[in-house]
């Protein structure tokens, strides 16, 4: 009896932000993506029990379309973007969370912790960040450090303060 398998396609689509990849199931969800080419950046986010065993590159269809309507200034087109991700039940709700913070309005970890339902868990909400494979789509960009500066992000400083603000241009 053999494996079933788990094929999804991917593709890396250039933005003026920079080269972005994306990694989609069979379903038309987003499992990982970031601002890379490398595809071996982006599959260890994945949760194991989600990684494909087949990795084809191709057409991302309505992803790649979002991807480029977000980058050309329609900030909405990544909201209905269906995404998939595993972890613990506060990561998976702090997910969902994230993407009802709007564009062109970021807000501080303490604010995210509390929009939550936790908000004495500002380390917890900082560990949906980094733990978050899905990025753009699940707009960890947009939780700054209590003071307002931009902390850290997975793809670099200079890419989220490029998307922060083209955010604010484009709101």
């Amino acid at each position: 009896m053999s494996a079933e398998k788990n094929t999804a396609t991917w593709a890396t689509i250039d933005t003026k932000i920079g080269p972005f990849t994306a990694v989609v199931d069979a379903d038309g969800a987003v499992l990982a993506s970031g601002w890379t080419r490398e595809l071996d950046e982006l599959l260890p986010q994945v949760h194991p029990t989600l990684r494909p065993t087949e990795l084809v590159e191709g057409d991302l269809g309505p992803v790649a379309a979002a991807i480029v309507r977000y980058h050309d200034g329609d900030l909405s087109a990544i909201d209905d973007v269906p995404v998939r991700q595993r972890s613990g039940e506060f990561l998976e709700h702090a997910w969902g969370v994230l993407r009802t913070v709007p564009a062109g309005a970021p807000v501080t970890y303490t604010e995210y912790a509390a929009k939550s339902g936790r908000p004495l868990a500002v380390r917890a909400a900082a560990s949906a960040c980094a733990r978050n494979a899905a990025a753009l789509f699940v707009p960890c960009h947009r939780v700054l450090r209590t003071d307002g500066t931009l902390g850290g992000f997975r793809w670099g400083v200079d890419v989220k303060r490029a998307l922060l603000a083209h955010e604010t241009q484009s709101a």
